[in-house]
């Protein structure tokens, strides 16, 4: 199996000579641990500008910070995530003495997780103005075959084009696809040889952490279900080493609730915790680690909404939606942002 990056290396002498953008960040790498950036500029590349998505190229910053400044040294970098919904474009001086773009991003398959609209904003505003955009493809890390959850009806920085929550697809197979309907060229390298049934850890290529709260594969099997805890009152575990595999809240009993609470191909364990940050930062809480013990009959979407079910039928009085503001949007509900539609919103409401 070859990334797309690989595949690139190996045609990078037509590429020389012309100033190229790059959006990428540090989970783009070589199998050697190495830089997408710097590995194209030791082979001559003229890197001149740095474009990073959310948290920045080191994933130095949290969920929803902006991102003022960057730290990677010897380009001009400019962050893609700030205080507005303008901040997510590239700015026309940023793109006019440029060549082209090369796009390089991990993304984990789920489509709330925002690196791919980024590269979507970034691919339509370079290819309109005539520019060369070159994508490196990369496996989804959670398999290409799994597919789960509605396709969003809302358009949103959480979903800027129709597919399911756990899409079973690559960033770059969005973006192609995006650019076919928009009449927009693009040259994708894409991945060869790829297993789509295959995880990451069966791919022999170095896991990076492409985000803070995204240490780990098992953290991005649970992502595609339990990110919509973020459009509750529940902690999704922010503020702790198990950020998606750990959810409580202050009001859960985790020894009452786990009688309640049952997933195919995974554990619930009851436990406490205290956030060092995010919902409930230095309380002691009640929840649950998901221990997913079998990751191809698991499936992450159905089983959030099952905890969503159960902590509104348990704790009527306590279970609250999150309000707005949220990426962005400042009147549509974070649930309904993150589902879609305002389907599973008005679903666990009717719960008595």
């Amino acid at each position: 199996m070859r990334t797309g990056l690989e595949v690139f290396l190996e045609d990078i002498d037509r590429f020389r000579g012309p100033a190229w953008g790059m959006l990428s960040h540090a989970a783009a790498v070589s199998r050697s641990l190495e830089y997408s950036v710097v590995e194209t500029q030791k082979r001559g590349l003229r890197i001149k500008r740095l474009f990073t998505p959310e948290h920045g190229f080191f994933a130095v910053e949290q969920d929803q910070i902006p991102v003022s400044r960057d730290l990677f040294p010897g380009v001009e970098t400019i962050p893609l995530y700030g205080e507005s919904r303008d901040s997510l474009y590239p700015k026309g001086e940023h793109i006019e003495d440029l060549d082209g773009i090369i796009i390089d991003l991990q993304d984990i398959g789920a489509r709330y997780y925002t690196y791919v609209w980024s590269a979507l904003m970034v691919m339509r505003e370079f290819a309109r103005r005539g520019k060369e955009v070159i994508i490196l493809d990369r496996p989804n890390p959670i398999n290409g075959v799994d597919v789960e959850g509605p396709v969003n009806e809302i358009i949103s920085f959480v979903g800027m084009y129709p597919v399911p929550i756990r899409h079973g697809r690559t960033y770059g197979e969005i973006l192609y696809e995006v650019a076919e309907e928009e009449n927009l060229q693009v040259v994708w390298y894409r991945v060869e040889g790829w297993d789509r049934s295959r995880y990451f850890d069966e791919l022999g290529l170095p896991w990076v952490m492409p985000s803070p709260n995204m240490p780990t594969l098992d953290t991005a099997i649970v992502y595609p279900g339990m990110c919509l805890l973020e459009g509750t009152n529940l902690s999704e575990g922010r503020g702790t080493t198990r950020p998606f595999e750990i959810f409580g809240a202050p009001y859960i009993d985790p020894f009452e609730m786990k009688h309640f609470l049952h997933a195919e191909g995974a554990v619930f364990r009851p436990l406490y915790f205290k956030p060092t940050f995010g919902k409930y930062a230095g309380q002691v809480i009640g929840g649950f680690q998901i221990h997913v013990i079998d990751r191809r009959k698991f499936n992450p979407v159905r089983t959030a909404v099952h905890i969503l079910e159960t902590a509104k039928r348990l704790y009527p009085e306590h279970f609250r939606w999150k309000n707005p503001p949220y990426e962005f949007e400042e009147e549509i509900m974070p649930i309904d942002l993150l589902w879609g539609s305002d389907w599973l919103r008005r679903h666990i409401d009717a719960i008595g």
